[in-house]
């Protein structure tokens, strides 16, 4: 039995590539700690271990046996974990990708919190206006949450684009069952695409440390645009920092992953509800701290 003056814990983690900068150990255990729980997050990257989607099984069956409650599930992870569960929500189900993962009696439950986020984090960001006519870079597994998302949120039309072949069809074609009066596309030219675009979602990992650069040319983007990336770290990525110059509404990944840790945090407690606005305060705090840190650190050497 566990003594009485003990503190509960709560043993998390998060399974996916290049992850090293995630925030997700300090925002889970910071707001566990504001609820008197003991939470220890562990970030399981692929990368650092050599590993890959293929090793999902043993991942999990580690997981279990070490005692966590829970698992976030990130790229390449997020459909390729499905297999391997016993449950999965009826969002998880629908939209075809899972980022949370509840171990619970034996059970791997499947969850969707990035459509809550990505949803959450427009209403508050988008100031007010209509999507209107969306284009969005990937299709994968972060893609079909954001892309059920949008169109639930109001978006006239949607054209998909993704360099995996046949897989921004696929996508479309489950949109388009779901959403019959909403034109979905899949996009041959982006500069075509964005021409009659209202807004621009990155949906794919292009912009992380492990991947820089751009998904399509920072050029094709116009003043008028409005332009929401998913990526949280680093926080600015370079088209992020484009459309911001060009004058667009921009939208940064943190509200999004800041919405969807709250909503899985009450998944893994078991309906513990989580305080959203302070972790975001939280989170900017830490990158605010880091920011002032790299500004001290000479450029050159001395």
């Amino acid at each position: 039995m566990r003594p009485e003056n003990e503190t509960p814990a709560l043993l998390l983690g998060l399974i996916g590539e290049g992850i090293g900068e995630s925030l997700s150990p300090t925002l889970y255990e910071h707001e566990a700690a504001r609820h008197g729980l003991l939470c220890i997050y562990q970030r399981i990257d692929l990368d650092e271990l050599g590993l890959g989607p293929a090793n999902l099984p043993e991942l999990l069956t580690a997981a279990e046996r070490f005692g966590f409650a829970g698992l976030n599930v990130t790229h390449p992870c997020k459909q390729a974990v499905i297999p391997h569960l016993h449950e999965l929500s009826d969002e998880a189900r629908v939209i075809g990708a899972v980022n949370t993962v509840v171990l619970r009696n034996g059970r791997r439950i499947g969850h969707n919190t990035d459509h809550y986020g990505f949803s959450q984090n427009l209403r508050e960001n988008l100031g007010g206006r209509a999507p209107g006519h969306v284009v969005q870079l990937g299709a994968g597994g972060a893609g079909a949450a954001v892309a059920d998302a949008i169109l639930r949120l109001g978006a006239r039309s949607l054209t998909l684009f993704d360099q995996t072949a046949g897989r921004a069809e696929y996508l479309a074609q489950a949109l388009r069952t779901r959403f019959p009066g909403i034109p979905v596309d899949v996009g041959g030219d982006p500069a075509q695409a964005l021409r009659r675009a209202d807004g621009l979602i990155n949906a794919t990992p292009v912009g992380m440390r492990k991947h820089p650069g751009t998904p399509i040319p920072g050029s094709l983007l116009e003043p008028r645009h409005w332009f929401a990336e998913i990526i949280y770290f680093p926080l600015e990525t370079e088209l992020l920092r484009i459309a911001r110059a060009k004058g667009c509404h921009t939208i940064n990944g943190l509200g999004m992953v800041v919405h969807q840790a709250a909503r899985a945090f009450e998944l893994y407690t078991n309906g513990i509800a989580a305080d959203a606005r302070r972790m975001a305060a939280h989170v900017a705090e830490i990158l605010a701290r880091r920011a002032a840190a790299a500004a001290d650190r000479p450029t050159h050497p001395a």
